[in-house]
């Protein structure tokens, strides 16, 4: 499965040279995790003004978030519609496809511990050093696929490969690659290294702490009903957008070779508590934003929760996937990882 964000968000210091990082979210991936929220599962049309306005709450420059509109619809990830000097936006269905995919691995990568055949998956791959774009790819789809390097051209996974995972990675073998199921020996020695050591399973536990302790005071208010507005749309999108980067960084790994207490549980449900106890009163935001450019209805703009999501958020929209998703949806990934959804209404003003 392919993810919808970019990889160098969550292993900015990764040995993958991607686009260079800003400082704070990019204007694309602030899209997709404000505008996803509210648009996926309708693939609502929202005016291009109420866009710019709801990125500027967001402290996009107009200017910014008319060039992110602009590339997101270059990249197939978004289809626009013009009226006069009125202008529209919505998903592409494969865009949306990628999205709705993308936010159920989130949500349920901590949602039960797997059983485990204490099998590790091995990828073993040798390329020239002069194949510089070609490792790149590799190891950011290794990355997304929840692999880690165990030692240089030797990645691992404590899960088994499925047809998808298999189809994917002979895409990006080259003919230089060797992948094998086995289970390890332990040498009982100083110098042996445990495959789970690939994970640096300190700083993963850091993570998920640093999550509670910035949220979980956070959840009075959330049902004391004293955070709507402006204020839920951010923090709805904050949570979100930090949420998002643990399956990656946790990609499921066996709780039987993790430290004691793994906060990935507690972090998940204090995820959900946080994002659908804010659903409501950002909703509400975004449709007064958006209003302020449109005659039209807006009663396709809802904010889904997390019990959404597992079930799947694609609707009527899905039977009616047009020809050339799959290319559509390989250029998201490739260009900006699908990390933008950005949807317009039938009639707005610029």
């Amino acid at each position: 499965m392919t993810s919808p964000y970019d990889i160098e968000e969550i292993f900015p210091d990764d040995s993958v040279r991607l686009p260079r990082r800003q400082s704070g979210n990019s204007p694309q991936g602030l899209t997709v995790t404000l505008l996803a929220d509210y648009t996926l599962r309708a693939r609502a049309w929202l005016p291009s003004a109420a866009i710019v306005a709801l990125l500027a709450e967001a402290g996009v420059s107009h200017a910014g978030a008319r060039t992110t509109i602009s590339r997101l619809a270059r990249r197939g990830v978004l289809e626009g519609s013009r009226q006069g000097r009125n202008s529209s936006y919505r998903l592409t269905t494969a865009a949306a496809l990628n999205l709705a995919a993308g936010g159920r691995f989130i949500v349920a990568a901590g949602a039960v511990d797997e059983p485990w055949d204490e099998q590790w998956t091995l990828i073993a791959f040798s390329l020239p050093q002069d194949e510089v774009a070609q490792r790149r790819e590799l190891r950011s789809r290794l990355r997304w696929l929840g692999c880690a390097p165990l030692y240089d051209g030797l990645w691992i996974s404590p899960h088994d490969v499925t047809d998808k995972t298999r189809a994917q990675l002979a895409e990006l073998a080259f003919g230089a690659m060797t992948v094998f199921r086995a289970r390890h020996v332990d040498l009982d020695t100083s110098t042996g290294r445990h495959p789970i050591d690939a994970w640096d399973t300190a700083a993963i536990a850091g993570h998920y702490e640093a999550f509670i302790r910035r949220w979980r005071p956070v959840l009075p208010d959330i049902r004391a009903s004293r955070i709507t507005g402006l204020e839920a749309v951010r923090a709805r999108t904050e949570v979100m957008d930090t949420y998002r980067r643990m399956p990656i960084l946790d990609p499921r790994l066996p709780l039987r070779l993790l430290p004691s207490a793994w906060p990935r549980e507690p972090a998940r449900d204090l995820f959900t508590a946080v994002y659908d106890g804010l659903a409501g009163p950002a909703e509400d935001h975004v449709r007064a934003v958006a209003s302020r450019f449109t005659t039209e209805p807006l009663t396709d703009v809802r904010a889904h929760t997390v019990a959404d999501i597992l079930v799947g958020l694609q609707g009527a929209w899905e039977s009616g996937t047009e020809s050339g998703t799959e290319s559509v949806s390989q250029s998201v990934s490739q260009s900006v990882s699908a990390r933008g959804s950005v949807a317009g209404s039938k009639r707005s003003k610029d």
